[in-house]
């Protein structure tokens, strides 16, 4: 029988790393004290505790052995407190948790990566697994759109996925004075990215209204629902299903997502929120 310990109980960690993405931005590097948690997966999250202020649940935007990678942004108590961590600090991890990407499901295929924001730090495991396996995939398409050049995160990571193959394309709806790239909506970018509808899988994370966007640019260019993959994000408590705060019409999204096919997302999107 499968413990549900992993689940339920916090795992200390410890602070080994840490780098400034943006301002208010912070990648933060985490190693277990003792024992580990059980192996994740690219789009799985966990809920990490900053001790005395409460937990949230974070994507995984690094994965390597027993370490884990966080991107957190400061906009609440607890993720203020996590974004202040500093190295030798310790925090508490719970998970894993959710549902995740499930790359391999789609070999063989070329791929459409698209990130809004924030986004692009859950699908930033999913392309290095891809960039892994040169042979494994066909095409990968990388389009990532963000606020303002200052707010681009990953950036240290472009530059080596074009290196290594990848046909990267980044837009901001903001540029400065310095910025020489496109601009507009990341949908916009979908006209020169290269994949065979027939044969292609999408994997899409950011503001909602910007995957509500994608996908149905997609759908419209031919590429079929189920190849389309949504990273769904709402207020999650618990992250096992109990409290009821994730529910997403018959879905708890803490159990059920946060990786939802677009099928199975649009018409519980559709419905308006009371």
């Amino acid at each position: 029988m499968t413990s549900a310990r992993p689940a339920l109980t916090p795992f200390p960690y410890r602070v080994v790393g840490r780098t400034e993405e943006t301002p208010d931005t912070a990648e933060i590097v985490l190693e277990p004290v003792a024992t580990a948690l059980p192996p994740f997966h690219a789009g799985q999250f966990a809920m990490v505790y900053a001790f005395g202020v409460g937990d949230i649940p974070l994507s995984l935007s690094g994965i390597g052995g027993s370490r884990l990678t966080h991107t957190v942004r400061a906009v609440g108590a607890v993720s203020g407190a996590l974004h202040r961590l500093r190295p030798g600090e310790t925090v508490g991890v719970r998970g894993p948790l959710g549902t995740g990407w499930d790359l391999p499901t789609a070999a063989g295929q070329d791929l459409v990566v698209v990130a809004g924001g924030l986004g692009l730090a859950p699908l930033r495991p999913l392309v290095r697994a891809a960039l892994a396996r040169p042979h494994g995939y066909g095409r990968l398409n990388v389009l990532i759109g963000a606020r303002t050049p200052a707010d681009l995160v990953c950036a240290r990571d472009i530059d080596g996925w074009w290196t290594a193959g990848a046909r990267v394309q980044v837009t901001v709806d903001r540029p400065d004075d310095t910025w020489q790239g496109d601009v507009g909506v990341v949908t916009a970018l979908l006209d020169r990215a290269g994949f065979d509808v027939n044969n292609a899988t999408a994997f899409l994370c950011g503001p909602e209204v910007m995957m509500r966007a994608t996908a149905r640019d997609l759908v419209h260019r031919g590429l079929a629902p189920e190849r389309i993959r949504v990273s769904l994000e709402r207020t999650m408590h618990c992250g096992t299903g109990h409290c009821g705060h994730c529910q997403l019409g018959p879905l708890l999204l803490c159990r059920d997502g946060p990786v939802l096919t677009w099928d199975q997302a649009e018409p519980l999107l559709a419905v308006r929120e009371l």
